[in-house]
């Protein structure tokens, strides 16, 4: 919560050697805070950059008080950072942004329209995507058709973390403590009144993706690990099938011998071994995967680290927790 400060927005960013834009998104985020007229910040996440994007916050901080830099203590990943700054971040209303400025600031006027209809979220619904490859918009396409098969909560296809959320489902989300996060999965889990606000996503500003193939696998992981027990019933289902293919083997190979017919040679007793042991890896590769989110989950181990917190309306407005953060390193 806004602890002694009125805050009315908070915009948080999670940066990444974004040291090429970071300049471009503050002019534009503050020309966007300032045409609302209202008490503001921009929450800016260093997530342990390997350029100068940390050095580049900083400078901001002290050129412009509705700056807030907070630097990690290493990579945690867009997820996490994105995490650190909600729970640092003082708003009544927040707008979560990314710092390659495909998604426009200047919405943020229309989404603060579209919340003061009674919405508690209002998310970015892409209905155009400039500068990405046929590849990267095919595989998001069957990514959140799976998904929907998948999971019982209602998470709409075509969208980021592009939105618009209210303290209120803030702090719920903040409650959330799980380390796998999939923060739009989770604000849809949280229901309360959400909107979609359809928009022309933008190439990227400067820079490359920092999302490649990999991180694009391990992100769809944790989403359908997140919101599905699909793939453990899928395991279970599967396993049962070849569990009775390989009785009703069993039972044809017994009645072949009573009868006094030889079995075919090596060929039908391999692709059966081969079979049957492809399954077994399968489904417990599934079961592992599972097991290890619930052993890393039953560490209880902070999300993050905060290596240091710059913000000199902050401190100066006597805000103990953020002067705490300034003294030492903080966790989530």
């Amino acid at each position: 919560m806004a602890d002694g400060l009125n805050v009315a927005l908070s915009v948080v960013v999670p940066c990444y050697n974004e040291d090429a834009g970071i300049d471009e998104l503050y002019l534009r985020v503050s020309a966007a805070c300032e045409q609302q007229g209202q008490t503001y910040e921009i929450v800016l996440v260093n997530d342990g950059s390997a350029d100068t994007t940390r050095d580049k916050i900083f400078a901001l901080t002290e050129r412009d008080h509705h700056v807030v830099g907070i630097d990690l203590a290493r990579n945690y990943g867009h997820q996490i950072a994105l995490s650190a700054g909600l729970e640092f971040c003082r708003g009544h209303r927040i707008l979560i942004l990314d710092a390659d400025l495909q998604d426009p600031p200047e919405l943020l006027g229309p989404m603060m329209a579209k919340m003061d209809e009674g919405y508690d979220v209002v998310y970015g619904l892409r209905e155009a995507r400039e500068g990405e490859s046929w590849f990267k918009l095919a595989t998001a396409s069957l990514f959140y058709r799976v998904l929907g098969k998948l999971s019982n909560v209602g998470i709409p296809a075509n969208t980021g973390d592009f939105r618009l959320i209210n303290r209120r489902t803030l702090d719920h989300l903040n409650a959330m403590p799980e380390r796998y996060r999939f923060i739009r999965g989770m604000v849809s889990w949280i229901g309360l009144r959400q909107c979609a606000f359809p928009y022309q996503r933008h190439s990227r500003f400067a820079g490359e993706t920092h999302y490649p193939l990999r991180k694009m696998l391990i992100l769809a992981i944790d989403a359908m690990t997140s919101f599905s027990v699909t793939p453990l019933r899928f395991a279970s289902h599967f396993g049962i099938a070849f569990g009775l293919l390989g009785i009703a083997t069993l039972i044809y190979t017994i009645f072949a011998w009573a009868a006094g017919q030889v079995l075919p040679g090596w060929t039908s007793l391999a692709s059966i071994m081969l079979i049957l042991g492809s399954v077994q890896l399968l489904v417990l590769g599934i079961f592992g995967e599972y097991l290890g989110r619930m052993y890393m989950e039953a560490k209880r181990r902070p999300l993050f680290i905060v290596n240091q917190v710059v913000s000199r309306a902050a401190v100066e407005a006597g805000h103990a927790r953020w002067q705490d953060a300034q003294k030492g390193p903080a966790h989530g």
